[in-house]
């Protein structure tokens, strides 16, 4: 349906089955893994790259992710490791989630050559305190924001913020489901892309159909309004 990008972490013990999901179409696929933030010291994080591709059964990450930031261990030496293993080809782009925009600058401080490519934090209708400075950061400094937990983990918690019922109004307008419509406000945003949890085909054609068009002008400044 042109989804291409998936995305999971050595913690949460899917790998081996997001290999077994791509084998034999790795190259129409972005794949996005994690390191655990108590795997950040150097030896860790290379030791952690080279499960995560036997896991996956791939010779190389597209997209390998610091899960959290670790006080405790120096920003560079973990990110020596991440430059480390794009230098060794196993390795394509260095992403971080759950960043300040400080951490942010710390992280891209310690590359030498390389740079951020993607920050992926909690976004959606009723959680949008990024919006504040981190938001605007990235989109200044080409960061790719991934948003997770794009549907409020469960849309009823989107309901919950909307006494009057715009988000299901504006659905009845539009010939779009609710959830569609929220994946889409937050897919409009610049550098933004969204990766919603799905446990069902139904739920994954659904959320598809959340690209391809664009919500308007008025109804995105109604939902803006609607959830502050």
């Amino acid at each position: 349906m042109g989804a291409c990008l998936i995305d999971t972490a050595e913690s949460y013990g899917t790998e081996a089955i997001v290999g077994d999901a791509i084998r034999g179409i790795r190259d129409q696929v972005i794949v996005a893994t994690k390191v655990s933030q108590n795997h950040f010291r150097k030896g860790d994080v290379i030791r952690s790259a080279d499960q995560s591709l036997r896991r996956l059964g791939i010779n190389h990450i597209d997209l390998y992710q610091l899960h959290s930031p670790n006080p405790h261990i120096p920003i560079e030496e973990t990110m020596g490791a991440m430059e480390f293993l794009v230098d060794a080809g196993k390795v394509r782009f260095i992403g971080v989630s759950n960043f300040s925009v400080i951490q942010l600058k710390q992280a891209q401080s310690a590359l030498s050559k390389g740079r951020i490519a993607s920050n992926q934090v909690k976004y959606s209708l009723v959680a949008r305190d990024i919006e504040d400075s981190l938001l605007p950061y990235c989109q200044e400094n080409q960061i790719t924001v991934i948003a997770y937990s794009p549907l409020a983990e469960g849309i009823s918690n989107i309901f919950r913020r909307d006494s009057a019922g715009v988000i299901e109004r504006i659905a009845a307008e539009t010939g779009k489901t609710t959830a569609q419509l929220a994946l889409n406000w937050c897919i409009h945003k610049e550098a933004v892309i969204a990766i919603p949890k799905a446990n069902s085909v139904a739920h994954i054609e659904e959320d598809c159909g959340a690209s391809g068009w664009s919500l308007s002008v008025d109804h995105i400044e109604l939902l803006n309004r609607t959830f502050k």
